[in-house]
């Protein structure tokens, strides 16, 4: 599925669509994601501010979405963990960037090529309209390449 379309589509799971979760960008080599939210009576928890949940889930995926479209169906790829630091409050709206370097793409596949599993973990800060930090997300993947996989196999760019 091409970036844009899974982007419409993500806009209207009901997860994110009812938060008030946006993903504005998804690249073309699915190595950068960029998601919004919005503070609403939907995402708002007791004393007005954005609730941590919401905050939480507007980081969930994406990490493994991109690594299962960058590293290619020879691997296997699993949210395992997740911690999430919520340094304060947000308001107004919020952002999550995603990205992937290319230098850590090629930690996991030189970490899994023999089919031993990699664990990587991703940090991603949520970011007030001033910049400020209201939460730090660290998140633990689940990375194998599959056992039928050929030795060698090139992964998807």
């Amino acid at each position: 599925m091409k970036p844009d379309t899974f982007r419409r589509l993500m806009n209207l799971w009901p997860p994110f669509f009812f938060a008030g979760i946006r993903v504005t960008r998804i690249a073309a080599d699915w190595r950068e994601v960029d998601v919004e939210m919005r503070l609403g009576r939907l995402n708002r928890n007791y004393v007005g501010t954005h609730f941590g949940g919401s905050l939480f889930a507007m980081t969930d995926p994406f990490y493994m979405l991109m690594l299962v479209h960058v590293l290619g169906r020879d691997h296997v790829v699993w949210d395992k963990a997740a911690t999430i630091d919520y340094v304060k409050p947000g308001r107004g709206t919020v952002t999550a960037s995603f990205r992937l370097e290319e230098e850590r793409i090629a930690e996991i596949l030189a970490a899994t090529a023999d089919g031993a599993k990699a664990l990587p973990v991703f940090r991603c800060d949520v970011l007030d309209t001033e910049g400020g930090l209201v939460a730090r997300i660290d998140r633990t993947l689940y990375v194998r390449r599959k056992r039928d996989a050929a030795p060698g196999s090139p992964a998807r760019t």
